[in-house]
């Protein structure tokens, strides 16, 4: 949170017509720590979320960027207004893919079920800081550099291709806990307790600090948190180049994650072909990031506008979850 806070200082003023202006900036990051500090308050005590506690929730963190939406929308215009929508969209997809990798994480740490949150809103911080980080390399990249959009498109379609390749052939995600290096790195110099206790990373034990297997399933969230800043962070910029509209889109579809991954829990799995989906779309925005560029350099090369870029990312969603649903339902009477 504190990186985040420097966002504002830290932008280049080349990097983009950016619509935040420092006041605007510092109210929303206010508004990212306070939501981020009303979840704390609400794991403070542990406890296993009731579906009906998580869904409600999960309609708040839903309510709330889409009331911003509104707001940008009458206050700046329709373009800003598409560039935020379709950006909060693309990253909210990435951030339900997102939730496979820390249901897989939890269940290989057998995590208790009340300590679920704490270690879901340990992500989230972490993400937080991480993307800010990437939003601040970024906006510096493109500012300095015009060829970053075609570094950006190189890293997605990479990304696209290692999703989709995944999702053909089925692979296993399931996490042999041993072998994960930042587990391995941290037993090296710190002893790590059998138990949990409670929401603890670390104790005392015969006159040791020792950590908790609560803190290796936080160190391990966080190492995932970087591969996932490595992709969300230039698939928003394909979608615009404002740093404000990159950071409001990556704080509200992280901010909701702790509440909707007991909402999707059992749910995920029915979504079968959301991995092909997640393909398309990171292969989609890695070609309008390429013709970005190309425009750039040869005027006469079109653009993707973003309302078709909207309409692409919408329809690919909604096919694979039709798709998805009338799957899962032909096995289930198999």
């Amino acid at each position: 949170m504190l990186i985040a806070s420097a966002i504002p200082a830290a932008m280049p003023a080349a990097a983009t017509d950016s619509i935040a202006t420092p006041t605007l900036w510092w109210l929303t990051i206010a508004g990212v720590v306070g939501l981020f500090a009303l979840d704390f308050a609400i794991t403070r005590r542990p406890h296993d979320p009731t579906l009906r506690e998580a869904v409600g929730w999960s309609a708040f963190y839903i309510a709330v960027p889409l009331a911003f939406g509104a707001w940008l929308w009458a206050a700046y215009g329709s373009a800003q207004g598409l560039e935020y929508v379709t950006g909060y969209l693309v990253e909210k997809s990435l951030s339900v893919d997102n939730l496979f990798v820390f249901i897989v994480l939890l269940a290989a740490f057998a995590v208790p079920r009340e300590l679920r949150q704490r270690v879901l809103l340990l992500g989230v911080a972490g993400a937080l800081v991480l993307r800010a980080v990437f939003i601040l390399v970024g906006a510096q990249l493109i500012a300095t550099f015009s060829w970053t959009f075609l570094l950006f498109g190189a890293i997605l379609l990479v990304t696209a291709i290692k999703v989709g390749r995944d999702a053909l052939t089925h692979v296993d995600h399931a996490i042999d806990v041993r072998k994960l290096r930042s587990v391995r790195l941290v037993r090296r110099f710190y002893p790590v307790t059998d138990d949990y206790v409670g929401p603890r990373l670390s104790v005392r034990r015969d006159g040791r600090r020792a950590l908790t297997p609560l803190a290796l399933v936080a160190i391990a969230i966080l190492g995932t948190d970087v591969v996932f800043a490595v992709d969300s962070v230039p698939a928003v910029y394909g979608i615009t180049g404002d740093p404000y509209l990159v950071f409001v889109t990556n704080a509200f579809a992280l901010l909701g994650l702790r509440a909707l991954y007991f909402v999707l829990e059992t749910a995920l799995s029915s979504l079968v072909h959301l991995g092909h989906g997640l393909a398309l779309i990171l292969g989609f925005i890695s070609v309008k990031l390429v013709l970005h560029w190309a425009h750039g350099v040869w005027p006469s090369v079109p653009e993707i506008p973003t309302l078709l870029s909207l309409a692409v990312i919408v329809g690919i969603l909604a096919t694979v979850t039709v798709t998805s649903v009338l799957s899962t339902r032909r096995r289930q009477r198999v």
